[in-house]
């Protein structure tokens, strides 16, 4: 059910990608979380004060009086959403569809290897690979805060709070696996499998945005990560979290079995 020189081959192939994401996260985290200042603060808040509409369609708000509490302003309503979520898209469909396409798969499966071990196995490395770089994200996070404000950040809340993040990318991972698994072109793979991310995260972003359009919130998975709500042990959001991994589960069990019985006309 799982091949072990597959797996490191291609998390091998994850690296020069992740590495990549992992310095952009490195680059905002350090320089977001470094702004934690009140006067400062006092600055980003008469920017929310000229463009509202922008800062909060990007889940940007005013306020914050902790440490936890900006991090989830300035971070945790674009920077950790997109980037992640970029590798979810890239990666996922280099992982299956790819192969099928540049017809390759016909290698792999003549190892031999079982559809459903190649399956596995793919899914595995696409969870390694967010694993890892919300992992790191984490350890960076936690690592600034310290360094720069001791005591400030409590670290259970950040814990809790990437758990939930976690739980949303594997999601969104598991929806480009899937789309991976149903086409053999990439170029139907990457539609959809970005397609369907981006479409709820712009219709996260006009739900943010204003009340007249604030219904549309129940129309995109984003809604179920509450970070606030995280953050203040709200039943709603905990349930929000165990939604999206539920979800994912689910979407990551029909990929596999989707690509062990599809005709890949090899």
């Amino acid at each position: 059910m799982f091949n072990m020189t597959l797996y490191k081959r291609e998390l091998k192939g994850s690296l020069k990608m992740l590495i990549i994401f992992a310095a952009i996260i490195s680059m905002y985290v350090t320089v977001i979380i470094s702004m934690y200042d009140p006067d400062m603060m006092a600055t980003l808040d008469s920017f929310y004060e000229i463009m509202p509409k922008l800062m909060d369609s990007v889940g940007m708000s005013i306020g914050a009086t902790s440490l936890i509490g900006f991090m989830i302003s300035y971070l945790y309503g674009f920077i950790l959403l997109i980037f992640p979520m970029l590798f979810c898209i890239l990666r996922g469909n280099c992982l299956i569809a790819k192969y099928a396409d540049k017809g390759s798969m016909v290698i792999l499966l003549a190892a031999p290897l079982k559809r459903r071990t190649v399956a596995i196995t793919q899914m595995s490395v696409l969870i390694s690979g967010i694993l890892l770089l919300i992992i790191y994200t984490t350890g960076l996070e936690i690592a600034i805060a310290e360094t720069s404000f001791p005591g400030e950040l409590v670290i259970s809340e950040l814990l809790k709070l990437n758990a939930a993040l976690l739980c949303l990318h594997l999601f969104i991972g598991s929806i480009c696996f899937l789309a991976s698994c149903i086409f053999s072109d990439t170029k139907y793979s990457i539609a959809f499998g970005a397609g369907i991310p981006a479409l709820m995260y712009i219709l996260q972003m006009l739900a943010n945005a204003g009340e007249k359009a604030e219904a549309i919130k129940y129309f995109t998975f984003f809604t179920l990560l509450d970070a606030n709500g995280i953050v203040a042990n709200e039943s709603s959001a905990i349930i929000g979290t165990l939604v999206l991994l539920a979800a994912a589960m689910a979407l990551y069990s029909v990929g596999t079995v989707v690509f062990s019985y599809k005709d890949l006309h090899i």
